[in-house]
């Protein structure tokens, strides 16, 4: 598994956790548990760090744009999983600087859905982080994908 895919499925993970038990847990400590146990030899650990600091930072806003974009489901009703690929992907296009490539970006959230989610989680991501592309096409917050992720 290339280290980028790995690096997300770990801080997917980790939101998730955080997530699943209502954050009542302190983030750092399920995020250094992850570390530890699952990112052995794992180049990028600072972009595990900054996908899941990104995400908790700027969450009321991630979160707002998650019930713009799927106004059928009310965030609540979202899976964990789903919402927390969300949050990961939405940072990624919106918060994390242009990193890495909208298109990669877009595929890789549907790919980790996929793998954890469940039978229509790549489809209800994809429609989402699809519609996010084209509004950020559209008013020029994004430009054709010239970026090129490690």
């Amino acid at each position: 598994m290339p280290n980028r895919h790995l690096s997300r499925t770990i801080a997917m993970q980790t939101l998730y956790e955080w997530d699943f038990n209502h954050r009542s847990q302190k983030l750092a400590n399920v995020l250094s548990y992850n570390l530890r146990e699952q990112a052995h030899g794992l180049e990028e650990v600072d972009f595990i760090e900054t996908l899941v600091k990104g995400v908790t930072k700027n969450l009321t806003v991630i979160d707002e744009i998650i019930v713009k974009y799927a106004p059928g489901w009310p965030l609540d009703r979202i899976t964990v999983i789903d919402r927390n690929v969300l949050r990961l992907g939405i940072f990624e296009l919106k918060f994390n600087g242009a990193l890495t490539p909208p298109k990669v970006v877009i595929n890789e959230a549907i790919e980790t859905a996929k793998t954890f989610g469940g039978e229509s989680s790549g489809r209800f991501v994809n429609g989402v982080l699809g519609a996010i592309y084209k509004d950020m096409q559209a008013s020029g917050e994004i430009k054709e994908d010239v970026t090129v992720e490690k």
